[in-house]
């Protein structure tokens, strides 16, 4: 979030200022963005939602042309695989069914599925318990997300923008206590500030508390596997989404990418990236064995834990200016549908940030000032 707005203020005409990026750690060992499954979905059930990811599925196929033509930036692709929503009650088709209209209205190119229709297209699911199921092929897989962010840091340091790793510590604000002045480094230094951005992730909360500002964002553990197959399938799986929340989707080369997360969700420590090894064995395994007969024989390859930045209030984006620091603005809370949506939430907040105002997508539902509004954005497709 953070390199795709430093990137598209540097692509606003209408930009005269410099910008910082603050990392804590350059590698991004431990960030979602390496922790992420790489792919995007137009299966929403909010318009707008919808359309953040068209926008995605553009820019991702169209990298080139956005970074000025330069040749040196690969020519990127979607993996279409898709996403499938299995339901295995007629709350949850009724709900696939009305997203469906959404989508459609939008102009994704969902398709309903019967479970037979569902056995016949991929005989290698156990449909015995689904009673409808719900997949869009165009625009919607793997994308080649570090591709993405590596060459929105580089155009943006080529452009000016300069990255450190650092942490911001504090930050101070003025004495009526409607802006931010500076910000303080944990090497020390003091940084004055135009505006500040809060693109934090999981952190959200702990960078807006310095300046006096509660968000409801925490740290939320989820847990990936890689494994092989001993019998692998014999053609692409879509990313499926089991209605016990466990997903899984395509890898390529007889492996497969599976995530999910305990029954008790709690928050957790910023720094708490422990795997619960019992959660494989007692629950995602013998899930996927029982939807996909063919993984039962299955070894796993590599594990790891990574954190959704969860939104609490209501699982969708905060972002624009706080209503009362009127420089303190946010790129928070995605709770795991972040990585797609980050080309739209950057061209957004560099809008909002140097306009006042969005010139593309209009994403003012998703601003901070609902959270005291108690104004609830409610998405029926959080995975």
């Amino acid at each position: 979030m953070g390199a795709s707005a430093a990137w598209f203020l540097t692509d606003d005409k209408d930009f005269d200022g410099s910008v910082l990026v603050v990392d804590r750690d350059l590698t991004y060992e431990n960030t979602s963005t390496m922790h992420t499954n790489s792919c995007m979905r137009q299966q929403f059930s909010g318009e707008l939602n919808v359309r953040i990811s068209q926008f995605a599925a553009d820019f991702v196929k169209n990298l080139p042309r956005y970074m000025g033509n330069d040749d040196r930036v690969p020519e990127l692709s979607i993996r279409s695989f898709g996403y499938m929503y299995l339901a295995d009650n007629n709350d949850f088709a009724d709900v696939l069914r009305e997203s469906q209209k959404t989508q459609m209205a939008a102009g994704a190119a969902t398709q309903l599925m019967t479970a037979a229709e569902i056995k016949a297209a991929y005989p290698f699911y156990n449909v015995e318990d689904i009673v409808l199921g719900s997949i869009n092929l165009v625009d919607e897989g793997l994308w080649d997300a570090t591709a993405v962010f590596d060459w929105w840091r580089k155009s943006a340091r080529e452009r000016g923008v300069e990255y450190i790793e650092n942490e911001v510590v504090a930050i101070t604000k003025n004495a009526a206590g409607t802006k931010v002045d500076s910000v303080t480094l944990k090497s020390g230094e003091v940084v004055a500030c135009g505006q500040v951005l809060n693109a934090s992730g999981p952190r959200a909360t702990r960078t807006s508390e310095m300046a006096g500002i509660k968000v409801p964002v925490e740290p939320r553990k989820r847990f990936s596997w890689i494994f092989s197959a001993e019998q692998p399938l014999d053609q692409d799986l879509p990313l499926t989404i089991d209605p016990s929340g466990v997903h899984v989707r395509e890898n390529g080369g007889g492996t497969y990418q599976c995530g999910g997360h305990s029954d008790i969700d709690p928050a957790v420590d910023y720094d708490d990236f422990g795997m619960d090894f019992s959660i494989w064995e007692s629950h995602v395994w013998p899930i996927l064995a029982t939807r996909i007969p063919q993984f039962e024989a299955i070894k796993v390859q590599s594990e790891w834990a990574g954190h959704y930045a969860y939104n609490t209030f209501d699982h969708n984006a905060i972002l624009g200016p706080h209503t009362e620091v009127e420089n303190f603005f946010f790129l928070n809370g995605f709770s795991g549908h972040g990585l797609q949506q980050s080309p739209a939430m950057g061209r957004g907040t560099a809008e909002i940030m140097v306009h006042g105002a969005y010139k593309t997508l209009d994403m003012s539902q998703f601003h901070f000032d609902r959270i005291p509004a108690g104004r609830k954005i409610i998405e029926k497709a959080v995975i």
